[in-house]
């Protein structure tokens, strides 16, 4: 969600920086994802000057061009050759003077350079709309009032003002915070001071030329239904001032009408939608369900198939808009519109999110409907956005509001114990300070007794119903930074099963920190794209949004949205590990599996001026999946080439018929899916299989062994199919007593060797924990290696 610092400003007086401002705002619950600065005409007409032409004669070689003298302020007036067709003498005007940029709403930026145009010389640029972003016109140059003041700067002149866009990443539950007065709303209570809303105390109904009634049928789907109309109308486009406030939070402006109505939803909160109101030919607006498959048109086009579950609103029998989703295409407003009824309502969120999930559709009204409106509001925004349409679009107020409410949604009534407050948060908090706090947040608060608030809680606050939620907003308020960590923590022995499974994590979280990982923290809630076996999917009942409709059934997808998520931000080189569980259904039941997934991708070490950034590579990670099985006491395994759809390639490791993990390199079409460009290895640890044989680990404590070993290396040259591990395994059963380690330390491939055939050079560790090796019986074990692998490898032993 985009909130803009100077919007927000008409709702509260605020003393603090943006920068300032966005630390607050996390504190309080609003997380800010990013600040942006932003300006609401590119480049923020920066050296752009305005100017009077003093003179305006032809140019001697060119039809088309003028030559005229401008006075900038400075002590001498400057020579600039123009063609617009509108220049002339004593108009004030908009000038690039050379060195400054110029931003057009079209093509590249361009730098004013002293030019030679015709044999004149030309000493800068009188500027049209377009070519400054002011608008959309360029049949001639911008002539500015005469009382416009030369020499002054044309961002002072505009009054254009920089701004911040917070980007505030809204949890589902706090849909009172989805607009500018939802934050300042919070802000208040955070300073203490009281939120401001545009006076509607003028509004007046101009004449009942123009009345709709309007009948809602299922009062469950649609609580509370308010509407109003307003005629004579010039549809048109915005002012500036209104552009600018949606532009800044990435709204593209449509009309002055439509405009209206996002102003309202993102200022406010409340969702509004615009009929034309001479396509309601049938006099009358009815709110109601229709017959399964009926056939409707939206704004963008498309023809779908209603579902008898989906609440329209409908001109009589025929359907204009899906309630509280998406408009149709048939009733919206256009710029041969000259009258229109007007709604605002309050859905129930229940129905609204069902409907926007059948139809696959998410709109800023669906986004708000989902997680609950103020059914309070809806009279007033109709007044706000009425007001405005009138100042904007001319006409008249044509009807009184019609509120259809016939069961008043009440506000939230239940008791608080400050003790309780104290108790939970963990600090002793003033009675005071609690109460101030709790009316600083809207909440009615009544004291029953010296000890308990009857409290009274606004219907736009979906989240507090209890107790508990009080808490918890008395705690955002007074600030989590501001509860002291505790300098002595009391805790009672007690006997786990071992091994203690959250030790053990805290055990392999450490070594993979160590190693230069950083852990995450996915949702375990995600996109039904995601799963390699939607039938076995755990599916979300009533989900959020399509994107968390499904739990997961592999670590992996939601990792790598946190891979594109850094890599966007220009943070490519990632090492990360995630301890979490997967989900399935099977045989009627669900199943829950604990796992453990690596991930590395880009550069392996950070860049030097000494030496090449070298990629990271299916190795590294094997050589941390080494690392963890080793320091977990799992070194006895065996692996197994993978043949798995989620890997290009890589292994399996197996203990037994047990397997433990599974490494390689993700696919393209998961990185593509998850919008991830370089490549990524990862392993899948099956946790709860590792923590089941690490159960039968026994530690063993012997003495350093004080007999020194002995390293003998060989070099073979064996098929290309014969791997490392079948020579290793050749190896320790050909002496399983002095033979230690058995390692590669070089792989060779090329036209030097016969063809099908590869080098490997070998090493061995040899020791007897009893007695120093005598070169006889080293040698004996080297033929013994020898021998072997020429049987039971076909290796021929290169000298």
């Amino acid at each position: 969600m985009k909130i803009s610092y100077n919007w927000l400003k008409e709702f509260i007086t605020i003393h603090k920086t943006a920068n300032e401002l966005s630390l607050i705002l996390t504190d309080i619950g609003l997380e800010v994802e990013s600040l942006e600065k932003v300006q609401a005409i590119i480049g923020g007409l920066q050296g752009l000057v305005i100017g009077e032409v003093l003179t305006c004669v032809p140019h001697p070689n060119a039809d088309k061009l003028n030559i005229t003298t401008v006075n900038l302020g400075a002590e001498n007036p400057f020579q600039i050759v123009c063609g617009a067709p509108n220049v002339a003498a004593g108009q004030k005007v908009v000038v690039a003077p050379v060195g400054s940029t110029v931003y057009p709403l079209s093509g590249e930026p361009f730098k004013i350079k002293e030019a030679k145009i015709r044999g004149e010389v030309s000493f800068g640029m009188i500027c049209a709309e377009d070519e400054i972003g002011l608008g959309k016109s360029h049949n001639g140059i911008m002539v500015l009032p005469a009382d416009a003041k030369v020499g002054v700067l044309a961002k002072d002149f505009f009054d254009l003002e920089d701004d911040f866009v917070f980007e505030i990443g809204l949890t589902p539950n706090r849909a009172d915070a989805a607009s500018h007065l939802g934050v300042a709303r919070d802000l208040g209570a955070y300073f203490r001071s009281a939120h401001k809303m545009p006076d509607i105390s003028t509004f007046k109904v101009d004449d009942e030329s123009l009345v709709i009634p309007v009948s809602v049928e299922d009062a469950t789907a649609c609580p509370r239904y308010s509407s109003i109309t307003i005629s004579g109308i010039k549809v048109q486009d915005s002012p500036a001032w209104l552009q600018d406030r949606l532009k800044v939070i990435g709204l593209r402006p449509i009309n002055n009408v439509v405009d209206v109505t996002n102003f309202v939803l993102h200022g406010f909160g409340q969702p509004l939608h615009a009929f034309d109101a001479a396509k309601i030919t049938s006099g009358k607006v009815m709110v109601k369900k229709l017959a399964e498959g009926t056939l409707f048109t939206t704004l963008d086009g498309v023809e779908r198939k209603l579902s008898d579950a989906d609440l329209m609103i409908c001109n009589n029998d025929e359907p204009m808009c899906i309630a509280g989703v998406f408009g149709g295409k048939s009733s919206g407003v256009d710029a041969d519109t000259k009258t229109i009824f007007l709604e605002s309502a309050y859905f129930n969120s229940v129905s609204v999110r069902k409907t926007s999930k059948r139809h696959g559709l998410k709109t800023d009204a669906s986004f708000r409907y989902e997680r609950g409106a103020d059914p309070n509001i809806t009279v007033d925004a109709l007044k706000i956005a009425a007001m405005l349409i009138k100042e904007l679009a001319g006409g008249k107020i044509s009807s009184s509001i019609s509120d259809i409410y016939p069961a008043v949604i009440k506000d939230f009534e239940f008791e608080v114990k400050y003790q309780n407050i104290n108790k939970l948060i963990g600090v002793d908090i003033s009675k005071d300070e609690i109460k101030e706090i709790i009316v600083a947040l809207g909440i009615g608060a009544k004291e029953m007794d010296v000890e308990t608030l009857a409290l009274s809680v606004p219907p736009y606050k979906v989240d507090v119903t209890r107790e508990v939620d009080v808490i918890e907003e008395v705690l955002r308020i007074y600030g989590y930074n501001n509860i002291p960590i505790p300098t002595k923590i009391n805790a009672s022995l007690g006997y786990g099963i071992k091994p203690d499974k959250e030790n053990t994590n805290n055990t392999i979280a450490d070594l993979l920190s160590a190693n230069g990982f950083a852990e995450i923290m996915c949702n375990s809630l995600t996109k039904p794209a995601y799963s390699k076996n939607i039938d076995a999917a755990v599916h979300i009942l009533n989900p959020l949004s399509n994107d968390l409709s499904v739990m997961r059934q592999s670590l992996l997808m939601p990792a790598l949205e946190s891979v594109a998520y850094n890599q966007n931000r220009k943070n490519p080189n990632l090492k990360f590990f995630e301890f979490g569980k997967t989900y399935q259904t099977k045989n009627d039941g669900y199943v829950e599996n604990q796992r453990l997934l690596l991930l590395i991708t880009g550069s392996k070490e950070t860049e030097q001026w000494n030496q090449d950034s070298k990629a990271s590579s299916f190795y590294n990670l094997k050589a941390a999946v080494d690392g963890l099985l080793s320091r977990l006491g799992v070194a006895s395994y065996q692996t197994d080439t993978l043949e798995d759809e989620e890997f290009v390639y890589g292994l399996k490791y197996f203990r037994g018929q047990q397997m433990l993990v599974k490494l390689g390199a993700a696919t393209q079409s998961d990185r593509k899916l998850a919008g991830v460009h370089a490549e990524v290895f990862y392993a899948d640890f099956d946790w709860d299989v590792l923590l089941n044989i690490i159960k039968k680990n026994k530690v063993i404590n012997k003495e350093v062994n004080k007999f020194p070993q002995v390293r003998r290396d060989l070099s073979l040259l064996i098929d290309k199919n014969i791997t490392f591990e079948s020579l290793k395994t050749i190896a320790f059963k050909t002496d399983k007593k002095f033979i230690k380690e058995v390692g590669v330390f070089d792989v060779y491939e090329g036209n030097k060797l016969p063809e099908g055939k590869k080098s490997y050079a070998l090493y061995f560790i040899l020791q007897d924990e009893a007695q120093t090796l005598s070169d006889n019986q080293i040698e004996a074990v080297m033929q013994n290696l020898i021998k072997n692998f020429e049987q039971q490898a076909g290796a021929e032993i290169r000298k």
